[in-house]
């Protein structure tokens, strides 16, 4: 027998998938600021959708770290804290910086996925893309530099830290509004790599990860204890 009720999970899923997309794009715009109470009564009337979606669709922001709940006190945009980005950097940059020291003997379709992936970042940031997707691909360069070890795990492990910062560094980047500026520095240093000049590609990345570092601290006015 036919299930007649196979219909509505779908549309359910895809009522969900809408409320994420569509808060996911509100906090990376800006119209959500870090801190801000997603209250699930409100989000319902805004969106004319029922509380179980939008606890759902929230539920999904949870898991990928841009909303947290925290218990009395409900759902809020994540608030970075000043210890984990820092020690989230510290990780990062360590990965980064073996990537780019594989570049010699890296297999060149990694090496190919490292220029592919800057080639799209210049195209977002030419065509005025949304900062949600200047975000991604923005960190899709870095990814792509650990991808050079050749090692998927170190790949999911780079994957996991840049999922903590993507908040973080849209909110930096769009108070910066400095895509075009962010071209030219990856430009660099994927021309110190072409070259061979691998010392130089390894000091100049390790100034643009503690430039993003300090400049998360800075610009979110993050106290450290």
């Amino acid at each position: 027998m036919t299930e007649p009720f196979g219909s509505l999970h779908l549309e359910h899923s895809s009522t969900v998938d809408r409320i994420v997309e569509e808060l996911r794009r509100a906090v990376f715009e800006g119209e959500l600021e870090s801190g801000t109470p997603l209250r699930e009564v409100a989000l319902a009337s805004s969106l004319g959708v029922s509380r179980p979606t939008v606890r759902e669709a929230l539920g999904v922001l949870v898991a990928e770290g841009l909303v947290t709940r925290e218990p009395n006190r409900g759902v809020s945009v994540t608030s970075p804290d000043p210890g984990s980005v820092r020690d989230v950097c510290r990780a990062r940059t360590v990965l980064e910086i073996a990537g780019v020291r594989h570049w010699p003997g890296a297999d060149e379709t990694d090496r190919k996925a490292v220029r592919e992936a800057l080639r799209a970042y210049e195209e977002a940031a030419e065509d005025g893309a949304s900062y949600q997707v200047l975000n991604e691909r923005h960190l899709a360069i870095h990814l792509s530099l650990v991808g050079l070890t050749g090692s998927p795990r170190l790949v999911a492990m780079a994957e996991a830290l840049v999922g903590e910062l993507r908040l973080a560094l849209a909110q930096v980047d769009r108070e910066r509004q400095n895509a075009q500026a962010q071209v030219g520095s990856h430009t660099r240093l994927l021309d110190l790599l072409e070259t061979g000049r691998i010392d130089e590609a390894v000091a100049d990345l390790e100034s643009h990860l503690a430039g993003a570092e300090d400049a998360i601290i800075d610009r979110l006015h993050l106290e450290e204890g």
